[in-house]
């Protein structure tokens, strides 16, 4: 998320919410113990009219529990209100599905429904009997009204053990956040269902999942499906989600959006992680450990082929980069540093999942927009990942988006060139001599592929391109660690100016392309400008 604590979603507003969603009260207990209310019509394209209608209207923000007991909600209280899971919906099914709590970093009332399998909705009435509320704890104090859910968890079956002890392996929560679990066990970056604006000169809005409606797997191989309203003051939308649970998660995601009002950068499919710093860049003593990112770079497969590896960068300032596309064939926030011993800690950052986004249908011609944030802590998100497409997302446009979301160790796709497994900065100019103020030494790293099989004595030929600056005491030279296919290219930078220069390299040999190609952008210090 942009400019919050990764556990700090957002601040709500409080109004009535939507007549058709927020229905009387009437009740019946389900087999599970759970409170539903009266049984209503539903289906994906009533779905999809509703929030076509609803972009013609004023917006209204969602209700919201006392925001004065909320706010008392803390994370660490919020982490002691535990789902009773023998109130868990679908319990016999695949994958059960437990509910979340408001709290202050999720103040919103958001509507949980159960679909029947005749057609018919019945919306989760809150009841504080689903979780552990002791009589000491502050959420105690709220009323039954408006519902205190904000969000969901999908459960591993109950085949791995009691209802109790399941893990779960995708969550909906705050804003119209969401994420998986990896092929590694861990979670980490997040998704969301539209992003508007993220890093730019005005404030950020962002919209709700206000709504969910739930299918449960027919078996341990099927998807659950999840249909959702997004709601806000500049978009409304109707999604569709199918969750499978494979080695890691794959998301389906159909999406339907319908502006309000005028957006400058119109998000979509969006992905949200934290860098910290890496190998790459780290200040003297910022931190003891030697990486700490739950994402090291943006990867792109173009629309024409090419395979892109963006490393991350902390900058000083908000930096926004957009690579033209048209039809991408796919991008991703991965996690390629997979070694411990590059970490230390014991947060698992070694484990964080990639996330990749593969389009199922032409996107035309746009932009994939990274944006990198400042950040001096690991506990804020502050990089972005969007594709924006051309055109003016005026008031009335509508867009319809479907693409497949991977939760995997790896791009789902991994190419036959060899790929960038590191990139390293230090001072330019040569050994035993005064270190020249106005010049950067790169090393970047290329490992596997193409670089394997390499006839003995062939030193790949480096090609390089810079914005501005020149080389010199350029070098290319296998890794001497005896692993074969570990190459480095070396070069030395002159600096002129103060702005971003981008830099581009791949590997080749004649006509051959041995590598991915490394894109990176250079923020000169102070006094190399």
């Amino acid at each position: 998320m942009t400019g919050l604590t990764r556990r700090t979603m957002l601040q709500l507003s409080a109004a009535a919410g939507l007549a058709r969603l927020f229905t009387g009260p009437a009740q019946a207990q389900a087999p599970d113990g759970l409170k539903l209310g009266p049984a209503e019509s539903f289906s994906y394209e009533w779905l999809k009219r509703h929030a076509r209608e609803l972009a013609a209207q004023p917006y209204d923000a969602p209700p919201r529990p006392d925001p004065e007991i909320v706010q008392r909600i803390d994370y660490d209280a919020h982490g002691k209100l535990d789902y009773r899971m023998n109130y868990a919906l679908f319990p016999e099914s695949a994958y059960p599905i437990s509910f979340q709590h408001v709290g202050m970093y999720f103040p919103k009332t958001v509507q949980m429904h159960k679909l029947t399998g005749s057609g018919d909705a019945r919306e989760v009435l809150y009841d504080p009997g689903y979780f552990d509320v002791g009589p000491d704890h502050v959420a105690s104090d709220l009323p039954e009204k408006p519902s205190a859910f904000a969000g969901f968890w999908v459960h591993q079956p109950r085949s791995e053990g009691p209802l109790s002890e399941v893990e779960p392996w995708a969550t909906f929560l705050g804003g119209c956040y969401f994420r998986g679990i990896g092929e590694s066990g861990q979670i980490g970056m997040s998704a969301r269902g539209v992003a508007l604006d993220p890093g730019g000169s005005g404030a950020e809005e962002f919209p709700d999942f206000r709504a969910f409606w739930f299918e449960p797997a027919a078996s341990e191989a099927e998807p659950v499906t999840v249909y959702a309203l997004l709601d806000g003051p500049s978009v409304t939308g109707a999604y569709k989600f199918l969750l499978h649970r494979n080695e890691g998660v794959v998301m389906d995601i159909e999406a339907n959006l319908h502006l309000r009002k005028k957006v400058e950068r119109l998000g979509l499919a969006p992905l949200t992680s934290m860098y910290w710093f890496s190998e790459t860049r780290k200040e003297t003593m910022t931190d003891w450990r030697p990486e700490v990112h739950d994402s090291d770079g943006l990867y792109m497969w173009t629309g024409n082929g090419e395979r892109i590896w963006r490393p991350l960068n902390n900058p000083d300032r908000i930096s926004i980069s957009s690579f033209q596309d048209r039809n991408p064939r796919g991008f991703g926030l991965m996690q390629r540093d997979r070694e411990f011993d590059n970490y230390l800690d014991g947060v698992r950052y070694h484990r964080r999942p990639s996330s990749w986004v593969e389009p199922l249908h032409d996107w035309g011609p746009g932009v994939v927009q990274l944006v990198e944030i400042p950040t001096d802590d690991e506990i804020h998100d502050n990089i972005n990942a969007i594709w924006i497409p051309d055109g003016d997302h005026g008031a009335g446009t509508e867009y319809h988006l479907n693409y497949k979301l991977y939760w995997m160790d790896d791009c789902p796709y991994p190419s036959d060139l060899a790929r960038c497994v590191a990139t390293r900065l230090g001072h330019g100019g040569q050994a035993g001599r005064a270190n020249p103020k106005d010049k950067r030494k790169f090393v970047v790293e290329f490992k596997g592929g193409p670089l394997e099989d390499l006839p003995k004595g062939t030193i790949p030929e480096p090609v390089l391109t810079a914005s501005r600056g020149s080389f010199s005491n350029q070098r290319t030279e296998a890794v001497p660690n005896d692993v074969p296919g570990h190459w480095r290219t070396m070069f030395d930078l002159t600096i002129d100016g103060a702005d971003p220069i981008e830099l581009r390299c791949y590997l080749r040999t004649d006509d051959q392309v041995l590598t991915e190609t490394w894109l990176y952008q250079y923020h000169p210090l102070a006094e190399e400008a």
